[in-house]
């Protein structure tokens, strides 16, 4: 299975915006800065790259390729609704999301990597694809390896739920709805993502 391996502070600076959610003082002074420019100012962007820009964040947040984004893309226009709305309900839908809005992982790349090494389990059965799509009704849980893990200790001790459509009751959650627009970053332009690939 694919992903980005390349440096992780480079796409947050490219973005402007910490997408990895890793606590650094040195990412908080180069985030304004462009990667490979040491103190240029950010260019007016046109449309193009205004388009552009929206659809690389979320693929980075998300930590999804191309190819599987396109694959998301198409997958939205086919349901009904606003094509952008229902893009982010997929992405947020994703196995390695939901362990992260569970509170159970710092970052998203830590949740993809619990799911990856098989401690998460769906309705019971071990699942190790971050991209698989919980659906309501589904009840994700750790399994009793992972819940000694002192990382995930840590954080379910420390950190809550950061999303409605999610009940959590000690080492397992249940998906009780679809994703809200309110639960998804405001700064997310899906408009723009839309628009970048019906061009």
């Amino acid at each position: 299975m694919a992903r980005y391996t390349g440096p992780k502070f480079r796409i947050s600076r490219r973005e402007g915006v910490n997408l990895t959610g890793t606590t650094s003082p040195r990412l908080e002074k180069v985030l304004g800065i462009l990667p490979g420019q040491q103190r240029q100012r950010r260019r007016q962007a046109g449309d193009y790259k205004l388009r552009l820009r929206a659809k690389q964040r979320v693929k980075a947040q998300y930590g999804v390729l191309e190819r599987q984004f396109l694959r998301y893309i198409r997958e939205a226009q086919r349901l009904p609704g606003p094509t952008g709305f229902n893009l982010l309900q997929l992405l947020e839908r994703r196995l390695d999301n939901v362990v992260y809005r569970a509170g159970f992982a710092r970052t998203r790349p830590m949740a993809r990597q619990l799911v990856t090494h098989g401690h998460l389990t769906v309705n019971g059965r071990r699942v190790n694809i971050p991209s698989y799509l919980v659906k309501t009704g589904d009840a994700v849980a750790l399994r009793q390896s992972a819940i000694k893990i002192p990382v995930v200790e840590e954080e379910m001790a420390t950190r809550g739920v950061t999303a409605s459509w999610l009940e959590r009751d000690g080492a397992s959650v249940r998906i009780t709805g679809t994703p809200r627009r309110e639960d998804i970053d405001a700064d997310i332009r899906e408009d723009l993502i839309v628009e970048f690939y019906a061009r």
